[in-house]
């Protein structure tokens, strides 16, 4: 394949700078961290860039509303080491964490439509199906230290046997408990949570989490067509990037 005539265009760093706000120290870390191709330098030992680098530039930036900045980071390194392999891998692990997200969504909603009207008043503190917190750690993969800390919070109140001391979880803290689990997975703060278990359980109803669910539902939609937004602009890149340009 003959030399690309864009390989001849020499740009500065403040040329990619420059249109997306960024200092030209940026451009030099984004060089250093393999997010752009190695730049050439001139006699002087000053660097020289190509529309090839303003492309790679581009295309992190695309990548990194749906994928973060790590992971944009790594799929670019790869790409531009002549690994696509390895960058492919990376983009279908954030779509796998995208459809395990949506999956987390759909089971908080399933978790929710279980709280009937006076859920939040009516259910027994201690029943059969009562278990302790070693038990419902395990059933929810997390660490008893976890649940004493949301109960520190308020978020779960479980009753002391009277005998051992030890924490009794009736099925409302188990509900209370899964979903915490739930909210906390779709990335809500504990303090963002409390409210929200605290109206529910004051209105005994679901109305109090409706907008936050709406939210979850937008901020996922967004970043499910970010990454499409991003695998078009990497595809172009690919188009243009060949062998030769690999970092070394």
């Amino acid at each position: 394949m003959g030399e690309n005539p864009q390989s001849r265009v020499r740009l500065r760093p403040v040329d990619l700078a420059r249109p997306h706000g960024l200092s030209t120290q940026a451009v030099r870390n984004y060089e250093e961290a393999g997010i752009l191709p190695a730049a050439e330098r001139t006699g002087s030992g000053y660097r020289t860039y190509t529309p090839l680098h303003a492309r790679a530039l581009d295309t992190f930036l695309a990548l990194v509303p749906g994928h973060g900045h790590a992971r944009a980071t790594g799929i670019m390194r790869a790409v531009n080491q002549g690994a696509a392999d390895e960058a492919f891998l990376l983009i279908d692990e954030s779509h796998a964490q995208l459809l395990d997200d949506r999956g987390t969504l759909r089971a908080v909603e399933s978790a929710l439509r279980d709280l009937g009207p006076d859920a939040a008043e009516s259910a027994p503190r201690a029943s059969p199906a009562a278990t302790f917190i070693g038990p419902l750690a395990d059933r929810l993969s997390i660490r008893p230290a976890t649940l004493r800390k949301w109960e520190d919070a308020g978020l779960v109140s479980p009753r002391r046997d009277p005998l051992t001391g030890y924490r009794v979880y009736g099925e409302a803290d188990v509900r209370d408990a899964r979903l915490v689990h739930q909210l906390r997975r779709g990335g809500y703060l504990l303090e963002q949570i409390a409210p929200l278990i605290d109206q529910v359980r004051a209105a005994g109803g679901l109305a109090p989490l409706e907008a936050a669910l709406g939210d979850w539902h937008s901020r996922l939609s967004a970043r499910g067509r970010a990454l499409l937004a991003g695998a078009a602009e990497l595809d172009t890149y690919l188009l243009e990037f060949s062998p030769s340009d690999a970092t070394r």
